[in-house]
């Protein structure tokens, strides 16, 4: 029920429409175009096009962003008074916890659709791993894009506000994204920067994606990226939960 009232939230909204419509096209073009010079950097793999080995990058991250929307979205729960109405009623409080948290995925399984059918349409992207390996990396991506969300509904149940949370969320998201190899090969990043990106748990998810598309094959950087994003769900849920029950 909380879940479909989340959802039924976002389609009504029309604005958030029309940027779930846009952003996937401003990040391809602001991305796979502009920075298509960086195939020639260190290491990156002979006969990829920039856009095939970006684009499970921009799948992994545009799921994690639907994250940050879910904590936002709690945040605005939280503040309508959604939390008192439910402690009147025979419902857990963390099942909001959750709700918001389907929500982002059910986002996230959007936006990427129109990622990839604008990649597929405008910028001719064809999957050398086939569509099964491209389906499998947008699976692998939503699973690693929930698992991290829960990052920023921990964020959410802490800070309470809107603008502190875009803040830190913007903090947590700039390292992830570009301390990674989302953008070129770890061997192409200054060494200190390895160290970081290979501490990175996008980065295993990244890898793991790029070879379902790139090759069609799960490598066991695919049950590396599973684990490691598990891992983080299980350290957030219980803080989050702890900043849900906390006196407001």
């Amino acid at each position: 029920m909380l879940t479909a009232r989340s959802v039924r939230a976002f389609v009504a909204d029309r604005r958030l429409l029309v940027v779930s419509l846009i952003e996937p096209l401003v990040m391809l073009t602001a991305f796979g175009q502009v920075l298509s010079g960086l195939a020639h950097a260190p290491g990156f793999p002979a006969g990829v096009r920039y856009l095939d080995f970006l684009l499970p990058a921009l799948l992994l991250t545009t799921a994690l962003q639907s994250g940050v929307q879910a904590g936002t979205g709690l945040v605005d729960d939280l503040r309508g008074g959604l939390l008192t109405r439910l402690r009147t009623m025979p419902v857990q409080p963390v099942a909001v916890l959750v709700a918001r948290s389907l929500d982002g995925l059910v986002r996230g399984t959007l936006r990427l659709v129109i990622l990839l059918t604008l990649a597929r349409c405008v910028f001719g992207h064809r999957p050398t791993g086939g569509a099964v390996g491209l389906a499998a990396a947008v699976a692998l991506c939503l699973a690693v894009g929930w698992s991290l969300g829960w990052v920023f509904i921990a964020l959410a149940c802490w800070i309470d506000r809107a603008e502190p949370l875009h803040a830190a969320a913007g903090l947590v998201m700039f390292p992830l994204m570009f301390a990674s190899d989302a953008f070129v090969p770890v061997a192409g990043l200054p060494e200190w920067l390895r160290w970081i990106a290979r501490a990175n748990p996008v980065t295993y998810g990244i890898d793991a994606a790029r070879d379902l598309s790139l090759t069609g094959t799960a490598g066991p950087g695919v049950l590396a990226a599973v684990i490691t994003g598990l891992a983080v769900a299980t350290l957030m849920i219980p803080l989050a939960v702890r900043g849900l029950a906390r006196p407001r």
